[in-house]
């Protein structure tokens, strides 16, 4: 069984010390978790307004960005990035905050819509809507006027065990993404953490 290429993993987020810890940064938590067990160092790079850091994944060179423009600009970053390495926008997972999932589910897609995410409307106007997302469950208020107060707050002790329980889940699966393919890693960590959504 064939691998899918992934040759780069954005993590959506914003910048500063006030956002880390915030649902909405949970794209830079999972590429944070990355950097950490891969031996990968983040340094910053005005040329593509974010932080990366390369990482090896088996026999996987893979490029990891941070993009520091704040939510709205993603795309700018992930642009300048993939343009000068000549990625394609199929080789780029982009790990972002899901509020149509519970806290503790994980789930990988490729291409769709934005769903009301300024990061990935940002990336889709940048790059085009094909690429992969990693889909990080952090809940809903349940009343869409509170959907901004919501993602700009930390979650419960509960509920931040739960999305890095789902993180570590879908980073273990990267392996099986590389070598096996998509849909084995997928099948893999949707079954893993609940129902298919």
């Amino acid at each position: 069984m064939s691998g899918t290429a992934l040759n780069m993993i954005v993590g959506l987020g914003n910048p500063g010390a006030e956002h880390l810890l915030t649902r909405h940064n949970a794209g830079f938590w999972f590429v944070d978790a990355l950097a950490r067990k891969y031996g990968g160092q983040f340094r910053g790079h005005t040329r593509y307004q974010g932080e990366v850091c390369r990482i090896q994944i088996g026999t996987h060179e893979v490029h990891l960005l941070k993009p520091q423009t704040y939510m709205n600009r993603s795309g700018l970053s992930i642009r300048s990035l993939s343009d000068y390495l000549k990625i394609a926008p199929e080789q780029i997972l982009v790990a972002h905050d899901e509020l149509d999932l519970p806290p503790g589910v994980a789930r990988f897609k490729l291409g769709g819509g934005h769903g009301g995410h300024n990061g990935l409307r940002d990336t889709i106007t940048h790059i085009g809507a094909n690429f992969w997302r990693l889909r990080l469950g952090v809940g809903h208020p349940g009343d869409k006027s509170e959907v901004i107060d919501f993602v700009l707050q930390r979650a419960s002790v509960k509920e931040e065990d739960l999305i890095m329980t789902a993180l570590q889940a879908a980073m273990e699966q990267l392996p099986v993404f590389l070598d096996q393919g998509a849909e084995k890693a997928m099948h893999l960590l949707h079954t893993q953490n609940g129902k298919s959504a």
